[in-house]
C-alpha cells in the first residue's frame, strides 16, 4: 500500500511515546530554521517526540515504525485549548517510507531513522539513530502507575509550496508517574538535528515533558491554511 492509497486521517493506538521539551543551547539559529511569517514562542521552547509503534495492529494502514520528530513552538498561535502552543517541524525522522511519504505530502520533512525505547526497571532510555549512527539520547526516570490521562489536541504547522498549513492533532495519552527527565544528548554534531541541542545546564519545560506507555492519535488531517 502507498502513501497515495491511504484515505486522511490517519488513527494509531497505544503507542510508547516519550515528549520532552527544552530551551535550546543557540536560540538564535534554532528560530533561524522557521520560515517567514513565524516566530518562536517568548521563552524559546523547542519539543521533542520520541515514540514506538510496535506492532501493525495498531495504526489503520500505516504498520509498525518507529519516529522521532521536533521543532519550534511558535509565538501567537495556540491549539484549539487557547494554550498550548502551535508548534513547527523542523526535522521528521521515520522507519517507514509508507509513513514518511504520507508526511511528506502534507509539508513535513521527513527523512530516514529510527528510534528505540528500551525500560529497565525505572530507567527509560530513547535513542535516535540515522543510518545506524546515534544522534540523539534522552534519560528519564519513570514510574509503573498512571497518574492522569491527558487529552485535547496539538496544533503543528508545515510548508506546502508557499503556504503555511496547520492541523490539528487530536491525542489521548495515559502519563506515567513519577517523571523525571534526567538528561538529553545531541550526539552527532554534523547532523542538521545539532543546531536544537539543549542548553547546559538542561533547562526543561517541564509542563511539556512525559512517558506515555499508551498514547492514541489521529496524524494527520484536517489541514487547513495558515493565517499570518
Amino acid at each position: 500500500m502507498t502513501s497515495k492509497s491511504l484515505a486522511a486521517p490517519q488513527l494509531v493506538i497505544n503507542s510508547r511515546m516519550l515528549y520532552s521539551s527544552w530551551i535550546p543551547a543557540d536560540p538564535k539559529a534554532a528560530a533561524a530554521l522557521l520560515p517567514h511569517g513565524l516566530k518562536p514562542a517568548s521563552n524559546h521552547a523547542l519539543f521533542m517526540n520520541q515514540y514506538v509503534v510496535d506492532s501493525e495492529e495498531q495504526a489503520s494502514h500505516f504498520g509498525a515504525y518507529s519516529m522521532t520528530y521536533m521543532g519550534l513552538d511558535l509565538a501567537g498561535r495556540t491549539a484549539p485549548d487557547g494554550v498550548t502552543p502551535a508548534r513547527f517541524f523542523t526535522h521528521y525522522l521515520n522507519s517507514s517510507e509508507i509513513v514518511r511519504s504520507y508526511a511528506r505530502e502534507r509539508g513535513v520533512p521527513a527523512s530516514p531513522g529510527e528510534t528505540t525505547l528500551e525500560l529497565n526497571g525505572n530507567e527509560l532510555v530513547a535513542t535516535t539513530r540515522v543510518d545506524g549512527t546515534p544522534i540523539i539520547r534522552t534519560v528519564a526516570r519513570v514510574g509503573s502507575k498512571i497518574g492522569s490521562v491527558a487529552r485535547g489536541h496539538l496544533t503543528y504547522v508545515t510548508r506546502v509550496g508557499k503556504k503555511l498549513i496547520a492541523g490539528n492533532y487530536p491525542y489521548v495519552g495515559e502519563l506515567a508517574t513519577p517523571f523525571e527527565l534526567v538528561s538529553l544528548e545531541f550526539l552527532a554534531k554534523d547532523h542538521p538535528t545539532y543546531v536544537l541541542r539543549p542548553a547546559s545546564p538542561l533547562q526543561k519545560v517541564e509542563g511539556w515533558c512525559w512517558y506515555s506507555p499508551r498514547d492514541s492519535f489521529v496524524y494527520p488531517g484536517g489541514e487547513y491554511e495558515y493565517e499570518q
